[in-house]
């Protein structure tokens, strides 16, 4: 679902980068750093979603012996595995494990942007920028803001 309905904004209000499993990589970063600093932009949401299929496949990924795993889906499984990884050694349900693990990587994307880029950390610390994470459910269209 585009954010711009969600939030109920119309085309061109919000800069919106999307990338499967909410990873953080340097583009996103650069992206996020263009936007605060060239726009005056103050809140960014690292907006995830439960039943993520970018979560749900690193957690299948993480399940396969090394040799078995896909070496393309490792760009995205790499960035998400140390949210997920300390949670697949509990005995966690499939589905409880997988809602955890949606939380816990929003929450890690959030630690990064937060810690990951001195631009960033300056305008939080001078300018009142706001990194949040939050999910959105699939089901019910509501949106869960956290404090990460």
């Amino acid at each position: 679902m585009p954010v711009e309905i969600i939030f109920d904004f119309s085309l061109g209000h919000l800069f919106v980068i999307r990338v499967a499993g909410n990873i953080v990589a340097p583009s996103q970063i650069g992206s996020i750093e263009f936007a605060a600093e060239q726009f005056g932009t103050r809140l960014v949401v690292v907006l995830g979603h439960d039943d993520c299929g970018a979560v749900s496949a690193t957690i299948d990924e993480l399940k396969r012996p090394t040799g078995s795993r896909s070496p393309n889906l490792s760009a995205i499984v790499d960035r998400i595995r140390p949210a997920v990884e300390p949670l697949m050694a509990t005995e966690t349900e499939d589905a409880a494990l997988l809602d955890q693990a949606v939380q816990a990587n929003i929450c890690a994307s959030v630690d990064h942007l937060r810690h990951g880029s001195e631009i960033l950390e300056t305008l939080i610390r001078d300018d009142g920028l706001l990194i949040v994470g939050a999910e959105y459910s699939l089901e019910s269209g509501a949106v869960d803001f956290f404090d990460s």
